[in-house]
């Protein structure tokens, strides 16, 4: 017995060492179905059979690759040991063969049997081959959603659905039926980042292999603000008729309350609507007995309490005869000035005509020149004076009558104010210091004195005194500009101007930036802004925005502006074609002011390519007198060309012109101009005023060994013979007396410098002599 336990152990420790070896040979695969039953057989390879008999003494054992335990390990009579998660389930068959019952997905992987013969002269180990058992599986869901999702308006839902199964299962998410595509990189897992009440639903999981499918069912239920599917319409209503403005929206959770607003305000706490509105169950607004002040827009809003809730709006019209509406008991008019007598009314259809009285009479505008009636039904006098003073009352009419008259309202005439003290023209005064400037009205305890700065960009400080002058402490550059003081009563207001001009700053912005574009240039004028107090000068600020340059992007280049060219400068050296942006930059002692405004123009297009014909059929010889050039005269054209233009150019150099005055009639010419040993390229353009065609096609001339003669002696070919004779005497007489003239002055010269040497050296005798 501890023989066997001897061998036992070391076989159990040869075949726990052998799970850690490689795999290398796999000689066949079983398949089987979860639940199902596999046999397994020990095979070995045909260069090692193993003969095994039941009367044999033996030790077999099963092993599983990633299983440090045999699966199960028989010696002789003994009950086998198994492996704790095979308890039950595993069995040896034909002595050697293992049974598998209840397949489970985790048992698939690789098996190999090993046998110990005992019975041998020495114990051998005989390894079989190893055997692949795939188990094929259904798909079953391990991980799903929990029936009903709730998820908020907005907010982001995740439904994952894990499944097992061999092969491995293919997840497909449903809503409603219809396949979502929205499937996130982590496998059949639904992401949704922003839901909507659209995304309420029945979502379906639906896993699927080769064995079978099965799927999971989610109800999403979307919380969220209500939704409005009724909103109010706009209406019109006779007044005294009640009005139904319908509102009906849904949402979940469905506990809503409708609150309408008019003008913004709820409409319960309007005074005049409260006692006749009604919010019934279904949101409908209900108002009634209809009054003209019940007209206006209605807002209807839903809510149940979540996020944002929805609005809806609709205009109610009250139809009602012309009502007249409260008038002032006392109304002021100014003096001397025209004045204006309203009558506020409220009328559905608008007003027709507006009937007024006076002091309780008809008022007859025929009795009072210059007073009219205005489109509104308001009264308009010309000129306000006594005839004004009085008591009035309008009653408006429309298509529908009138509620009746107004109120009465007192005219009372009043004297418009007046300056007593107004501000000078202009005021100058260095910066940092304190600048009053006066500004009072006549004496009438109603006046008020109000300043403002016209051009104000933006807030500066300033403050008025009590007696209406304005204090600008300390004196800012911000304070340069116009000023207005406003002195005004109940009737009336006057304006009074003056200009602050602020000394010893840097200067202000040039304004009225003008541009006329060219073609490579632009002329550019501008006003001025005011200096300072010291000599201003000025530079022009360029950049060009050609979005071939750098996608648009270039740096700003200054051009100075010399002093004698004012306010005005031609910027040359520019691009045809092309966008460019400029300002105005003003510089004196104190420093640099702002920029102008930046003005965009775009420089002139090139001019378009004349229609004008060229020569056609360009051919060169060589004659006697020089490279002859013919072509043939283009087709007639209208208006007519004036004349032909002949260039040439050497080695694909530039062109340039031969002869730019060739008559338009000429169809041939002796090229002039040509040097021997050389090859020119010719060519020939129509013109008519500054405008050029086309260049004709070019031709090839070569001067290489040709005899050029130069231009006198071509004249002298077309010069008379006794003409010729004479002129050749007369120049050979002239060389002639040249040449003796010259020889004459030679001689006399050096004769003159022979006696001055002479001279010289009687002079430096007698210190010679003394030396020696």
């Amino acid at each position: 017995m501890g023989s066997t336990r001897s061998y036992l152990q070391t076989f159990t420790v040869v075949a726990a060492f052998c799970l850690f070896l490689t795999v290398e040979d796999v000689r066949s695969e079983v398949r089987g179905k979860v639940g199902g039953v596999v046999e397994l057989e020990c095979t070995f390879p045909p260069s090692d059979p193993a003969a095994v008999s039941a009367s044999s003494q033996h030790v077999v054992e099963w092993v599983r690759q990633g299983l440090d335990i045999p699966v199960l390990i028989k010696f002789g009579s003994y009950a086998p040991r198994v492996h704790p998660q095979y308890d039950g389930r595993v069995s040896l068959v034909r002595i050697t063969a293992l049974r598998l019952e209840g397949l489970q997905l985790d048992d698939q992987g690789m098996y190999n049997c090993r046998i110990l013969l005992l019975d041998k002269p020495t114990d051998e180990l005989r390894n079989g081959t190893w055997t692949l058992l795939s188990v094929t599986a259904p798909p079953t869901i391990t991980d799903a959603p929990p029936p009903v999702i709730e998820a908020l308006v907005g907010g982001r839902l995740s439904l994952a659905c894990v499944a097992n199964g061999n092969p491995t299962p293919t997840i497909t998410w449903l809503q409603d039926g219809s396949v979502v595509q929205r499937i996130s990189a982590q496998e059949g897992v639904l992401s949704l980042q922003a839901v909507s009440m659209q995304s309420a639903g029945q979502y379906t999981c639906h896993a699927s292999n080769s064995e079978g499918n099965v799927t999971h069912v989610t109800r999403v239920k979307i919380k969220g603000p209500p939704v409005i599917v009724i909103p109010p319409k706009s209406t019109t209503l006779n007044m005294s008729q009640n009005a139904l403005l319908h509102c009906q929206a849904v949402a979940d959770p469905p506990n809503m309350t409708y609150v309408w607003m008019k003008g913004g305000e709820n409409v319960y706490h309007i005074e005049s609507l409260k006692s006749r509105v009604k919010i019934i169950v279904d949101g409908t607004l209900l108002i009634s007995s209809l009054i003209p002040e019940d007209s206006g827009n209605y807002t209807c809003m839903p809510t149940n309490g979540l996020l944002t809730p929805p609005t809806a709006s609709a205009n109610l019209t009250v139809m009602h005869p012309a009502q007249a509406l409260q008038m002032p008991s006392e109304m002021y008019l100014p003096t001397g000035m025209d004045g204006v007598v309203t009558c506020p009314a409220a009328a559905q259809p608008p007003l027709l005509r507006v009937d007024w009285t006076k002091d309780g009479e008809p008022l007859d505008l025929s009795s009072y020149p210059g007073w009219t009636l205005t489109p509104e039904g308001s009264l308009f006098m010309a000129t306000v004076n006594d005839d004004a003073a009085g008591v009035y009352t309008c009653t408006p009419y429309n298509s529908y009558g009138s509620m009746g008259s107004s109120g009465p309202t007192s005219v009372i005439l009043q004297d418009p104010p007046a300056f007593s003290i107004t501000p000078e023209k202009q005021y100058r005064q260095e910066a940092g210091r304190t600048l009053l400037i006066p500004c009072q009205g006549n004496k009438d305890p109603t006046i008020k004195v109000t300043w403002r700065k016209v051009d104000l960009a933006r807030q500066i400080s300033y403050s008025v005194e009590t007696n209406g002058s304005l204090l600008l402490q300390p004196l800012t550059k911000d304070h340069q500009g116009e000023w207005e003081c406003s002195v005004a009563n109940r009737v009336a207001s006057v304006q009074a101007r003056t200009q602050v001009f602020v000394l010893g700053t840097s200067p202000h912005a040039a304004t009225s930036l003008s541009i006329s574009p060219g073609l490579r240039q632009a002329n550019i004028s501008w006003e001025a802004g005011f200096d300072g107090g010291s000599a201003q000068t000025f530079s022009v600020w360029v950049k060009k925005i050609s979005a071939s340059d750098n996608d648009g992007k270039r740096d700003w280049f200054s051009v100075p502006v010399p002093s004698s060219s004012g306010t005005e400068l031609q910027v040359t050296g520019l691009s045809p074609a092309t966008d460019y942006q400029f300002s105005i930059l003003s510089h004196n002692k104190m420093g640099t002011g702002p920029f102008s405004e930046i003005v965009t123009t775009r420089t002139l297009d090139p001019p378009p390519r004349s229609k004008l014909k060229p020569p056609a059929s360009l051919s060169a010889n060589q004659g006697s007198a020089g490279v002859v050039l013919q072509w043939s005269l283009p087709e007639a054209q209208h208006p007519p060309i004036t004349s032909f233009v002949l260039q040439s150019r050497t080695e694909q150099g530039e062109w340039f012109n031969l002869d730019d005055g060739i008559s338009a009639n000429a169809s041939e010419i002796v090229v002039p101009g040509l040097h021997k040993d050389c090859v020119y390229e010719l060519r020939l353009l129509s013109r008519r005023g500054e405008l050029l065609s086309e260049p004709s096609p070019s031709v090839n001339v070569s001067t290489m060994g040709m005899e050029m003669y130069p231009a006198t002696s071509r004249l002298l070919e077309f010069v008379p013979e006794p003409l010729l004779t004479g002129v050749l005497g007369g120049v050979g007489f002239m060389c002639l007396a040249l040449v003796l003239l010259l020889g004459s002055a030679c001689v006399i010269s050096h004769k003159r410098d022979k006696r001055r040497r002479k001279k010289d050296e009687r002079h430096q005798a007698p210190a010679l002599q003394t030396v020696c």
